[in-house]
C-alpha cells in the first residue's frame, strides 16, 4: 500500500520511499544517487542504494560473508558517519517482531525489507535473514530540509515497489528510477520543476 506524501501535510511521511537525484540538485555528494529513506519524521535518514565501494565484505566483516547480498562488498550509504554502519536485510522466514537483531522497515508482503543489528552474531540470523547488505555511512536530513530540497526539485519521490533496493546490479539504479520518474511509473510527489527535466 502506498502512501500519498503531501508537501505541506505534517502528518506525511516519506519513510519507505525512494529518492531519485535530479540534475537540479547541486549537492556532489548525492550527484546520480537513488536514496532508500528509512526514517521521516522531525528530519530524514536514508541511505544510498548505489554506491558500492571496492571493499569486500570478506575483508572488514567476513562472519557477515554467508548472508550478504550480491555484490558481496561494502556499500556507501551516504556522506554521513562513514564510520557508522546500517545493515538492510529481507527476512528469511516467519518475522518476529519480538527480536532486538531486526526491526521491518518496509512491510509490504513481498518487499518487505528492514534493518540488522550489526552487533547480533551472523550465525543466530541464518534462516531468519537473507541478502543482507551493509552500508558505510548515512543520508541525513534536519527537520524540513529533504522537504524542501523536494521543492525545490532536487529530488523526485518514488514508491520503493517499483525497484529492488538490494539488486546485484546497483550501477543500473539511478538510470532505471530516472525512465520510470520521466514515465510517471511510481511517482509519489514531485514539487518543483518537471519529471522531464531529471
Amino acid at each position: 500500500m502506498s502512501l500519498e506524501w503531501r508537501p505541506n501535510d505534517p502528518d506525511s511521511t516519506l519513510s519507505g520511499a525512494i529518492l531519485v537525484a535530479s540534475r537540479h540538485l547541486s549537492d556532489p555528494n548525492f550527484f546520480r544517487t537513488v536514496v532508500l529513506i528509512l526514517e521521516h519524521g522531525d528530519g530524514a535518514l536514508g541511505v544510498v542504494l548505489n554506491r558500492p565501494t571496492a571493499v569486500a565484505i570478506a575483508e572488514v566483516v567476513p562472519t557477515w560473508s554467508e548472508l550478504v547480498a550480491k555484490p558481496a562488498v561494502v556499500f556507501q550509504g551516504g556522506p554521513v558517519e562513514r564510520t557508522a554502519a546500517i545493515g538492510l536485510a529481507r527476512p528469511s522466514g516467519a518475522f518476529d517482531p519480538e527480536q532486538s537483531w531486526f526491526s521491518l522497515s518496509i512491510t509490504q508482503p513481498g518487499r518487505e525489507l528492514g534493518i540488522v543489528n550489526l552487533g547480533a552474531e551472523p550465525s543466530q540470523l541464518v534462516g531468519v535473514v537473507r541478502d543482507v547488505r551493509i552500508y558505510s555511512g548515512y543520508a541525513g536530513w534536519t527537520a524540513g530540509q529533504l522537504e524542501g530540497e523536494i521543492q525545490a526539485g532536487g529530488w523526485l519521490v518514488l514508491d520503493h515497489e517499483a525497484f529492488d533496493p538490494l539488486t546485484s546490479d546497483p550501477a543500473t539504479l539511478w538510470n532505471q528510477a530516472s525512465s520510470a520518474a520521466a514515465s510517471g511509473q511510481g511517482v509519489r510527489a514531485i514539487d518543483g520543476p518537471s519529471v522531464q527535466d531529471n
